[in-house]
């Protein structure tokens, strides 16, 4: 039977994790926000409040609903506190290695018919199943980033997720008010499917010297009507994040034409991450992001 979902665990508290921890209590759902590193948990959190205040200031939420929402989320500060959970998202850094350790080390200590989900944006849904004891129960919930204001949400089965199990997700995101669609499991999905490849060109349009970091992401907002340029783009989303699921398409699919530029390589080994390292394809140090090429 389907399973109405009323309190969910999210495992990591980053960026993408404190998001949805914000987007599941707004909805009424009581959440369970974990991370394995404390320092990390105790930002997560400050990143909802945050989030909150800003809501407030706009006149979005008042003073009571955001003290009502806020305290609808609670630390986790092992996966045995996951444990009441109906539903647990795993929010982690884009590496199967590290979330198949999540998985396997997780499943123990919940209910039998607890759904367990990942938030990968391009790992094999089927393959991250197969390290935990109910690939039946398991599914891909990607949410796009930031989850507070983006309205899509993919929704991947694996071979062996059940009916039921992708119903219960559905009904959840509905209920979060946000708008899901069914991807096949192949590697990264929909979304990053097309837009990966997109920024990783543009990425060897820069190598290339075909354009300036500033010639090309304001030819992409001008000319194709791009809210965001794609080298800007790729620095909110993470440097690390873009070749990782580069590698993922170039790996998984065979096709050299998803190789991943050698310039966004070189800006990984440099650790110039993007936003959250303060510098990638601009540098953010100062009070006006500058182009770094």
């Amino acid at each position: 039977m389907d399973m109405e979902i009323k309190r969910v665990g999210i495992i990591g508290a980053g960026q993408m994790g404190s998001g949805i921890a914000q987007v599941c209590a707004t909805a009424g759902l009581d959440v369970l926000l974990n991370d394995r590193d404390p320092n990390r948990l105790e930002n997560g959190l400050a990143a909802v409040d945050g989030g909150l205040s800003r809501l407030v200031s706009k006149g979005t939420i008042d003073e009571t609903e955001s003290r009502a929402i806020r305290g609808r989320i609670k630390p986790a500060h092992s996966f045995a506190d996951l444990g009441p959970a109906d539903l647990v998202i795993e929010a982690a850094t884009e590496n199967e290695a590290t979330k198949r350790d999540i998985f396997s080390s997780l499943c123990a200590s919940l209910r039998p018919d607890a759904i367990v989900a990942t938030n990968t944006s391009s790992i094999s849904i089927t393959r991250l199943a197969a390290a935990t004891d109910r690939p039946e129960r398991f599914i891909g919930i990607h949410f796009m980033n930031p989850v507070p204001v983006m309205q899509l949400v993919e929704l991947i089965r694996g071979i062996a997720t059940e009916d039921s199990t992708y119903e219960s997700a559905k009904a959840f995101i509905a209920k979060l008010g946000k708008i899901s669609t069914m991807s096949e499991d192949f590697p990264a999905f929909i979304v990053n499917r097309i837009l990966l490849p997109m920024i990783n060109e543009a990425i060897y349009t820069l190598y290339e010297g075909v354009g300036s970091v500033e010639s090309i992401d304001t030819a992409m907002k001008l000319g194709a009507n791009h809210p965001m340029g794609p080298l800007q783009l790729a620095d909110f989303i993470g440097l690390d994040t873009c070749l990782s699921v580069m590698q993922v398409l170039y790996e998984g699919l065979a096709d050299s034409k998803y190789r991943p530029c050698p310039l966004l390589v070189k800006y990984v080994e440099a650790g110039w991450l993007g936003r959250k390292a303060k510098r990638g394809f601009y540098d953010y140090r100062g009070p006006t992001p500058i182009p770094t090429r």
